[in-house]
């Protein structure tokens, strides 16, 4: 396993399983951008999309719907890590088939 690759399941591993205030399911839904309720749902999907869209409104309708400020921060952590690897995925797959390398 390549240093980055390591570095980076530790990084994935920390921020689903670690301690914090966002329950682990909730980081995890988070992460992979699926079976969000609302308004979770619409900010995650602008994290991981149009992360420059996101405003303090939405933030603002997430304390509405009584999350707390530590709970928004490790979601929006997630969604953004989340978005990351998939994209990081991906580019790897397109490596390995340009080149024919796995």
């Amino acid at each position: 396993m390549s240093d980055i690759t390591s570095l980076h399941s530790s990084l994935v591993a920390r921020v689903l399983e670690g301690e914090g205030q966002a329950s682990p399911e909730i980081r995890r839904t988070a992460f992979d951008n699926e079976r969000l309720a609302e308004p979770v749902r619409t900010v995650v999907d602008k994290v991981a999309h149009r992360a420059r869209m996101v405003t303090d409104a939405d933030i603002g309708t997430l304390r509405k719907a009584g999350l707390s400020e530590d709970q928004i921060y490790e979601i929006v952590v997630c969604a953004a890590i989340g978005q990351a690897t998939r994209q990081y995925q991906n580019a790897l797959a397109a490596l390995s088939a340009a080149t024919g390398r796995n």
